[in-house]
């Protein structure tokens, strides 16, 4: 059972360490759909709530600038925090991982502690390895539209 301060080390290392660089299509094909999309949910540790609202306003400014960051939503009741994200590929949403690994992933898994990610879409290749690491579920499109 890894201690909190071991997953810190090893997400961050995973994320900084390059796992997040990949090229992938949806199903391998060049026309597929490859939107990637998760839910993580988080418990705030008691007593963050300043170290919180800072790096979670620095952590949105950072992403608002990533261009295929399509949607990025932190949600909060009383200590449990989900962050709901989507980006237009798997590349685009290794950047933004690897963004997280090398300037917010030490800050953040100092104060928040994940409980669960679920995520949506093609994950391939690094952005499925680095999600691994917080314990991820994944599920695959098997129906449905988007407009």
């Amino acid at each position: 059972m890894f201690t909190k301060s071991m997953k810190t080390v090893t997400l961050a290392a995973m994320l900084i360490g390059g796992l997040m660089t990949t090229t992938a299509t949806a199903d391998g094909r060049p026309d597929a759909n490859d939107d990637i999309s998760w839910t993580l949910a988080l418990e705030l540790t008691e007593g963050q709530d300043k170290a919180f609202n800072a790096l979670m306003a620095e952590m949105v400014a950072a992403t608002k600038n990533e261009s295929g960051a399509k949607s990025y939503k932190w949600h909060r009741s009383g200590s449990t925090v989900h962050i709901n994200e989507r980006y237009e590929t798997n590349d685009d949403a290794g950047i933004h991982l690897g963004n997280f690994g090398e300037n917010f992933a030490e800050r953040f898994l100092a104060i928040l502690n994940p409980t669960g990610l679920q995520v949506y879409g093609p994950a391939e290749g690094g952005v499925r390895e680095g999600l691994a690491g917080f314990g991820a579920k994944f599920y695959d499109q098997v129906g449905g539209f988007e407009r």
